[in-house]
């Protein structure tokens, strides 16, 4: 309840605060009775407004799908970086600018998701070679190789092609700054509907905790289990990705921070995900925008400044293997 009371706190100072200061009066004109003509109303409804939601259902899908990547890879450092997805998204961006002449965020967003799922797909197709299928040691090796191989495509474009570097620079970096309504129509069924089967994943994280031969003496079909988990990884950080670019350490580190809440069990970790991430990505973004005079900072530059800190006081609070 503490942390429902904080979310919404915060998604209320990220539609009031910004450089351009507005009234409680005019953000409920401009949600009730929306006048086109005023500034105000116009900056609250069409520019805080969905950035606000961007940030609420893009971070709880990048927080669920870090707290899903470590329990399926039983990896404390698995993070939608590791599998491939952020990479396997700037492949396939610059891929489109090169190829199609992309130019805009909104026809990135299709880009990025197909990117992120086949390398996703690639991943684990490649980890389920062998009698053993897709374990935890042959995901993240996998993955580590696709992200490779996705770099070098990426670096190997924007080095031949000035017009991708420069498209690609300002994607990359993960932001919510010039998120409009188009966008959140286009990403909020995606991310909403992994994030309602996410909730309900717990149960199965907590079968692949014990170990493949425990969670099949359970009943647990370990491999249709992860399979489904994948499916669903690439569902909530593609589609995040795919919105705001590859967002940095919230996936990585928030599962650590619910775990430290509320312990090992993935059912609560999952709701505390859910309600924990957000709140990062909400509060570094908010910090961005006020930490400079003019203009802002890109929220994946706040939270890379951010994460890299508190992830180390994560390390030295506690062994590895014990998160």
């Amino acid at each position: 309840m503490v942390l429902l009371g904080v979310l919404l706190a915060v998604t209320f100072l990220s539609i009031v605060l910004g450089s351009r200061g507005v009234g409680l009066g005019t953000i409920w004109s401009a949600i009730t009775d929306h006048d086109p003509t005023s500034t105000d109303e116009v900056v609250i409804r069409d520019l805080r407004l969905p950035r606000t939601i961007i940030g609420l259902l893009a971070g709880a899908a990048l927080g669920m799908a870090g707290a899903i990547l470590q329990g399926l890879t039983r990896n404390a450092l698995a993070d939608p970086g590791i599998m491939g997805i952020n990479s396997g998204a700037a492949a396939a961006v610059v891929i489109s600018i090169m190829v199609v002449g992309t130019s805009d965020v909104t026809s990135y967003i299709w880009w990025a998701f197909v990117g992120a799922g086949v390398a996703t797909t690639v991943v684990y197709g490649v980890a389920s070679f062998g009698r053993e299928g897709a374990t935890p040691i042959k995901l993240a090796l996998a993955g580590a190789a696709v992200s490779a191989g996705c770099y070098s495509i990426t670096t190997g474009v924007t080095m031949v092609n000035s017009d991708a570097l420069n498209e690609l620079r300002f994607w990359q970096v993960g932001s919510l700054a010039g998120r409009y309504w188009p966008i959140v129509e286009q990403t909020a069924p995606f991310l909403l509907t992994g994030i309602a089967i996410a909730v309900f994943a717990g149960r199965w994280l907590n079968g692949l905790a014990l170990g493949d031969d425990v969670a099949t003496a359970l009943g647990q079909k370990v491999g249709r289990t992860r399979a489904v988990l994948f499916v669903l990884v690439t569902l909530l950080a593609g589609g995040a990705t795919a919105a705001c670019g590859p967002i940095v350490f919230i996936g990585l580190v928030v599962p650590h921070m619910a775990r430290a809440i509320c312990g090992p069990d993935y059912r609560w970790i999952m709701t505390y995900s859910l309600l924990l991430s957000p709140i990062v990505l909400l509060t570094a973004d908010i910090l961005g925008r006020l930490i400079t005079f003019s203009g802002e900072v890109q929220v994946g530059v706040v939270l890379g400044l951010l994460g890299a800190p508190a992830f180390a006081f994560l390390i030295r609070r506690k062994n590895m293997a014990e998160l």
